[in-house]
């Protein structure tokens, strides 16, 4: 249609009832300048890069509280190594048989640590027979079984533990098992020094349990400064096995 028949055309219609003519559109169409819109895209992209970027520092610059363990897995060198250190761990699964389970305070919590013991001693057994890249995911579960039994040990002795406490220690178990270990260690040792000056039954045993942990923590020390020298875990294993079974009398 020309210009001139649309002229035409609305004059026509000008004289029709209820026809109002607008003479300008109220809808104006505006050009979008390409490179306006890429130069904004690219500053939103850069922005959004840069964040992400803070947001890596901040995670990687983080406490190592909040960083996973380390596994060490220059143990079990030796055939003589790895039979030793299996035959050390099978005792953990003895004393959660024998632990006290039946007619005592907080029944369940009790179950719950002599089961958490045999986990301890089967994990232990599977990851100094594993070798290949499954062996630093039996590292993790065999530290994260024994802090499992240090948190469980804590319950079965006490049920008045605070709460918050008890749920800390449930999300830090899978990231700082070792840490969660040392609380709860701590807190056990507490009760069995307080245990044993009220009774005198425990003391032999409260003596014995503090040899067997100067000697076990050290030899865990030497294990991991001397990693050349054979049989220093398995002399751990040994150690801390005298210092489950004297934790067990607190239970009885």
């Amino acid at each position: 249609m020309s210009p001139q028949s649309a002229l035409n055309t609305g004059r026509a219609l000008e004289g029709l009832h209820g026809v109002h003519l607008v003479p300008h559109s109220p809808f104006a169409l505006e050009e979008i300048n390409q490179e306006d819109f890429h130069q904004s895209t690219c500053q939103s992209s850069a922005i959004g890069a840069r964040q992400q970027l803070i947001v890596q520092r901040v995670w990687q610059q983080r406490p190592a509280c909040l960083r996973p363990i380390r596994c060490c897995l220059h143990g079990d060198k030796t055939l003589a190594e790895t039979i030793v250190n299996v035959l050390t761990s099978l005792p953990f699964v003895a004393l959660g048989l024998q632990a006290p389970r039946q007619d005592i305070p907080f029944n369940l919590n009790c179950k719950l640590y002599a089961n958490s013991l045999i986990g301890v001693g089967v994990v232990s057994s599977l990851y100094h027979a594993s070798r290949g890249k499954c062996r630093k995911y039996f590292r993790w579960a065999d530290y994260t079984m024994i802090a499992t039994a240090t948190v469980c040990l804590s319950r079965a002795l006490s049920n008045e533990n605070p709460k918050l406490l008890m749920a800390a220690s449930a999300l830090c178990l899978p990231v700082q098992p070792l840490m969660v270990s040392a609380v709860h260690t701590g807190m056990m040792e507490v009760a069995f020094a307080k245990r044993a000056l009220q009774d005198p039954d425990l003391k032999m045993a409260h003596n014995v349990h503090k040899m067997s942990s100067l000697l076990g923590g050290a030899f865990f020390i030497a294990d991991d400064a001397f990693p050349e020298t054979p049989f220093l875990h398995a002399a751990w294993h040994l150690a801390a096995t005298i210092c489950v079974s004297t934790c067990n009398k607190l239970l009885e």
